[in-house]
């Protein structure tokens, strides 16, 4: 028989899910801690120790300008924080889903549980770490412009598509785990690759105008250009180019979703 769990579309299961989420979620952050001395100390410690790493390497050894109109050093530490803190969610993401299922077999055989909820426990840990990254930021910029931008506010709008998206990978790359072992292994190597395409270390703008399209398909450039825009630049965001993000983000967690529930059949068999 059919387990009841399955019947339910996403939002409604997730919606009854949600006090299990939010458990397994707080539970899933302090199990990173567990047995050290810091403990959740370590998840505001982490940042605060590479952001004073980077602010130091680029800005008091190499002098690093992120652009001729940036006059202080500090903001090159600045800017390539963010784009750190949105290639490291994604990172979390792809680096994480494929062996969720192998790592929690006993809620595949044992137990009827919604394994659907196990990527999105995954996403939500890693964006209580991104938050606390976001908080070091916000405090480090306070100190060194004096004041925060109100087109912060607009952060959460930029971030939703993003999150959206990861969603979808999610669910396809932890019912793809279960099949292709080799898949955990290969996505360090994606994590890495992505990082060095994405806008991290340097500007969209600062590549030749042939590539911008080609550039502009990778999925992070939009999020980390909007973010930059709104925390760092005082701008709004480009409302066109996240409504565009949005609705392509809405067809990838649909797909991915689709994709677990399929390959979810024969779960039980492989593991």
């Amino acid at each position: 028989m059919a387990n009841p769990v399955t019947q339910l579309s996403l939002p409604v299961a997730l919606w009854r899910h949600r006090h299990l989420i939010s458990t397994m979620t707080w539970r899933e952050v302090l199990g990173r801690y567990r047995g050290s001395a810091g403990g959740l100390l370590w998840s505001l410690l982490t940042p605060i120790l590479m952001l004073s790493v980077y602010t130091i390497v680029f800005s008091g050894i190499f002098q690093a300008r992120w652009s001729q109109e940036s006059s202080s050093p500090l903001d090159y530490a600045l800017q390539l924080f963010v784009g750190l803190i949105i290639h490291g969610l994604a990172a979390e993401v792809l680096n994480r889903s494929p062996a969720l299922l192998i790592n929690n077999v006993s809620y595949v055989k044992r137990v009827v549980f919604p394994l659907e909820i196990l990527p999105v426990v995954n996403l939500l840990s890693a964006l209580f770490h991104m938050l606390i990254s976001l908080a070091v930021l916000l405090v480090f910029y306070l100190g060194v412009h004096g004041q925060l931008h109100a087109t912060a506010l607009w952060l959460p709008l930029v971030v939703a598509p993003y999150v959206v998206m990861l969603s979808g990978v999610g669910w396809f790359l932890t019912a793809l785990g279960v099949y292709l072992r080799d898949i955990a292994q290969l996505m360090g190597l994606v994590t890495m690759i992505l990082m060095f395409l994405s806008p991290v270390f340097y500007p969209a703008s600062a590549l030749p105008a042939r590539f911008q399209p080609i550039f502009k398909l990778n999925p992070l450039t939009v999020i980390i250009e909007q973010s930059r825009a709104v925390l760092l630049d005082g701008k709004a965001p480009d409302f066109v180019s996240l409504s565009i993000y949005m609705l392509m983000a809405l067809v990838v967690a649909f797909v991915g979703y689709r994709s677990f529930q399929i390959m979810k059949k024969g779960f039980a068999d492989v593991l």
